[in-house]
């Protein structure tokens, strides 16, 4: 096995499927390429839910040269009926030779099917290529398909001293543009947005995708545990995508009554007096929400951690120092008592935008800490 072509073949395939990040709703981003002689002959990627898989777009440009063909793919091939046919089926029928995988798939109905399936057709299956980066790609396919729960991932940008605003507030702009233009990327690719209500009230926001290119538009949803979300809100009346509430049970109920007059989808999540995250979660991922970006104040973010939601942090940091005793900062909670129960980060990548530093991680919590 040739490590450097397979490596070469394999991450022309995840560069395919990482630009359609944000438009497969729950289902994986999934890129393929075929290579027969030397040759690119056939390349696809599935490109939203109920839509021809990445397989079967690169088998129809390849033809019938597909025949006798390696097919590097960054998925493991479905064995299933769902709401397309299975994708290892039809390798058989076009006569591959051969199959490179990044990652298996974690889809309890495919569950290394696939891979039986295809090595029982005698076709050589070869897997692993590449496989961090596939796993760290589809992280919120995986979350959704394994926990039915939504992938949290939390973006806030301070100033060199933690703070979020100044003490009277303002927080235009802590970040620089090309900060600012990546958080429009982010909600791109996440299925939704979530912030608290003190933020809606403070801001009126309108939280779209403004990008120099035309963008998705994430769902907005509001943690508003008494319904104190103005009816005049931007978010209530721009049509620019749906808006949901999650409330609790001391809700007003002439108040979502005037909700969902003007649209808006109203949710409860618990009888309070403050919203159940975890119920939250859970509801979201009834509704096939499979990706989140919380873009929340201190409050909401603290809350979030300590209930150990959060599956990757984004933190933008500026060299600014504001100071102000009474100024938000990024997390806001209870706390640990001794530094060895801190929240860490694994896997800290870090890039400079400009005179911005981008800190992404994913959250570990300590374990004698409840």
């Amino acid at each position: 096995m040739d490590m450097m072509n397979d490596e070469f073949y394999m991450s022309l395939a995840l560069e395919m499927a990482e630009r359609a990040q944000g438009q497969t709703g729950i289902n994986p981003v999934v890129g393929c390429v075929i290579v027969k002689d030397g040759k690119l002959i056939g390349m696809g990627t599935h490109l939203e839910r109920g839509a021809p898989h990445a397989e079967v777009h690169a088998l129809q440009m390849a033809g019938a040269k597909a025949f006798g063909s390696t097919v590097y793919v960054t998925l493991e091939p479905c064995s299933h009926f769902g709401k397309t046919p299975p994708c290892s089926e039809r390798l058989i029928a076009e006569g591959v030779k051969r199959v490179v995988i990044a990652s298996k798939d974690p889809n309890p109905l495919v569950a290394g099917k696939g891979i039986e399936i295809l090595q029982g057709a005698g076709i050589q299956v070869d897997t692993g290529i590449l496989s961090e980066r596939s796993r760290k790609l589809n992280a919120p396919f995986m979350k959704f398909i394994t926990t039915g729960r939504p992938y949290v991932t939390l973006k806030t940008a301070s100033t060199l001293d933690g703070k979020i605003a100044s003490k009277t507030g303002d927080s235009k702009w802590i970040s620089n543009e090309g900060a600012r233009d990546r958080v429009h990327t982010l909600r791109h690719r996440h299925q939704a947005i979530i912030v608290g209500v003190s933020t809606v009230i403070t801001d009126d926001p309108e939280l779209t995708t403004r990008l120099s290119v035309e963008g998705l538009n994430p769902t907005r949803i509001v943690v508003d545990s008494k319904l104190r979300i103005p009816l005049r809100s931007k978010m209530l009346h721009d049509g620019a995508a749906p808006t949901l509430i999650l409330t609790t049970g001391q809700g007003d109920p002439k108040k979502r009554e005037a909700l969902h007059e003007i649209g808006a989808e109203v949710i409860s999540c618990g009888e309070g007096p403050r919203v159940d995250l975890k119920l939250a979660m859970d509801l979201l991922g009834q509704k096939e929400i499979g990706s989140i970006l919380l873009e929340g104040g201190g409050t909401l973010n603290g809350s979030m951690l300590e209930e150990r939601l959060v599956d990757k942090v984004v933190l933008f940091m500026a060299p600014k120092i504001v100071g102000g005793l009474g100024a938000p900062s990024n997390f806001m909670f209870s706390g640990v008592e001794q530094m060895s129960d801190a929240i860490t980060l694994n896997d800290v990548e870090f890039e400079q935008l400009g005179d911005n530093m981008c800190i992404t991680g994913t959250p570990v919590w300590s374990e004698s800490v409840n």
